[in-house]
């Protein structure tokens, strides 16, 4: 027996309306914890910014702490997105094996550093407020897979020499992790993106397998 057609349309409207408390707050968080940073930002400016109740806020999120994981998730989440969207278009426009695309698309993400609310909610503020875990996970929720298809593909292509993928996945996920908290901490951001991006690209070509018909072996 289902549910009278008023008491389904009543319930699909409780969700909706549950689910737009949850975006507002988590969109008037974001806003605030890039512009002040997550110690300068109290849940009564949260909850104002969302014109909702604290009682709201409570209801979707166990404390600042809890609401401050869902922002770092979403922007995370968001930069991932962008960034598979933009080399997926590179690929299809230019031509190049796995391992070169990829390099580009290492070389994206350090750009991707310096994006203001990733820098600071993602890369300074995360660590910061959750511990170190918090980015490892986000890391491998977001990198791991991708970065595993990747590398598998650019050792079936011969770019580079064949060697166990899954530790490569890690070292590699790791040296791009430093890479970026390098970026996000340093004084002058734009000088980190480059310099981070010249010793990354010297690391990466050490991995790339020589050419025998160019050295002569």
């Amino acid at each position: 027996m289902t549910a009278p057609r008023s008491t389904r349309s009543l319930r699909s409207r409780r969700a909706e309306h549950t689910a737009d408390t949850r975006r507002a707050l988590v969109r008037a968080a974001r806003t605030l914890f890039a512009e002040r940073g997550y110690a300068a930002t109290g849940t009564e400016d949260i909850v104002a910014a969302a014109q909702v109740t604290r009682g709201a806020l409570y209801h979707h999120f166990k404390d600042k702490a809890d609401l401050f994981r869902a922002v770092m998730g979403e922007c995370a989440q968001d930069m991932a997105e962008r960034l598979v969207e933009q080399e997926t278009a590179r690929a299809e426009s230019e031509t190049g094996d796995a391992w070169t695309l990829l390099r580009h698309g290492f070389q994206s993400f350090l750009d991707a550093c310096n994006d203001p609310d990733f820098q600071r909610i993602v890369l300074v503020e995360g660590p910061a407020v959750l511990g170190h875990s918090a980015w490892d996970a986000l890391v491998e929720q977001h990198g791991y897979v991708l970065l595993a298809e990747e590398l598998t593909r650019a050792i079936d292509e011969g770019s580079i020499s064949p060697m166990p993928v899954a530790p490569l996945t890690r070292m590699l996920a790791a040296l791009i992790s430093e890479a970026s908290l390098y970026i996000a901490r340093a004084e002058d951001h734009e000088t980190a993106r480059k310099e981070a991006g010249e010793v990354l690209e010297r690391l990466l070509t050490g991995l790339s397998r020589q050419d025998p018909s160019r050295t002569g072996a």
